[in-house]
């Protein structure tokens, strides 16, 4: 992890975040793992209202890929889950907190606030605009909010008198949040390292089934790579004894020689 993480997006409009560890998991163990590592980064303060009180939001994104135990398959099923602890909005009169707990209950509740604006621009029908870019927050969970996904938010609320302010606007902010409609599909990549060999074992297969078909026509071995100088002024010179009328007709014997010999035609224009 870096001090200074950087969100891009890249070319398919997928979000990063440059500076960040990523490290690759290949059981459930060592995912989990890495899980509880990352629990031990939350820096966490107390207040009047909490002994453990959560003192920035915490974000852990698993990425998945589901690849065919199938050598020749190529497709890719890709997949990412965040799982997202916001830090809960303070009330400064009732924490109490002052010094450097007091800038970082400002930092959370303002992030808070563009999270809850971004939310409001995706759930209005007429929406011109929705603020992605307003907090490092809201960018980075940018495909997770209004993008090719399934979002689901658990509201935490305090079940007394005292916090009735709280409550209400937690649950406002679920509701707008309800309000927020996408449709998921699968992510589907294509391994341009495996494509090509698919494509390679196809062209020799097509071309065995040409040269059986041609052995079964009782034609000769029919070329079909690119003609050779030598070939070219050999075919010119065909070409040539035909225009001139020495010969009734040419022999084109595969796609490859009609390509080449309207080439000559072109070339003799």
């Amino acid at each position: 992890q870096s001090g200074d993480l950087a969100i891009v997006e890249d070319a398919r409009g997928n979000i990063l975040v440059r500076g960040l560890s990523t490290p690759v998991a290949g059981t459930e163990e060592e995912a989990l793992h890495v899980f509880f590592e990352g629990d031990t980064n939350r820096h966490v303060a107390e207040h009047a209202l909490n002994k453990g009180s959560t003192r920035s939001h915490v974000v852990f994104t698993i990425h998945v890929e589901s690849r065919s135990r199938v050598e020749s398959s190529e497709k890719v099923i890709f997949s990412k889950l965040h799982l997202v602890d916001l830090a809960g909005s303070e009330r400064v009169k009732k924490t109490g907190t002052d010094g450097v707990m007091l800038r970082e209950a400002t930092y959370i509740n303002k992030s808070l606030t563009f999270l809850e604006q971004v939310v409001v621009a995706l759930g209005s029908k007429n929406r011109e605009h929705v603020p992605y870019r307003q907090s490092k927050l809201t960018h980075m969970l940018k495909d997770s909010l209004g993008g090719n996904c399934k979002t689901v938010m658990i509201a935490n609320i305090w079940p007394e008198a005292k916090m009735i302010e709280e409550t209400t606007s937690t649950l406002r902010f679920a509701t707008r949040m309800m309000r927020v409609s996408n449709e998921a599909t699968v992510n589907v990549h294509l391994d341009p390292q495996l494509l090509l060999r698919k494509y390679e074992r196809q062209i020799k297969d097509l071309k065995q089934e040409l040269a059986m078909y041609d052995t079964l026509a009782g034609r000769s071995r029919v070329q079909r790579e690119e003609y050779t100088p030598d070939e070219q002024r050999e075919l010119e010179a065909r070409v040539q004894r035909y225009v001139d009328g020495e010969v009734e007709a040419m022999e084109v014997p595969s796609l490859r020689a009609v390509h080449e010999t309207f080439a000559c035609f072109k070339r003799m224009l």
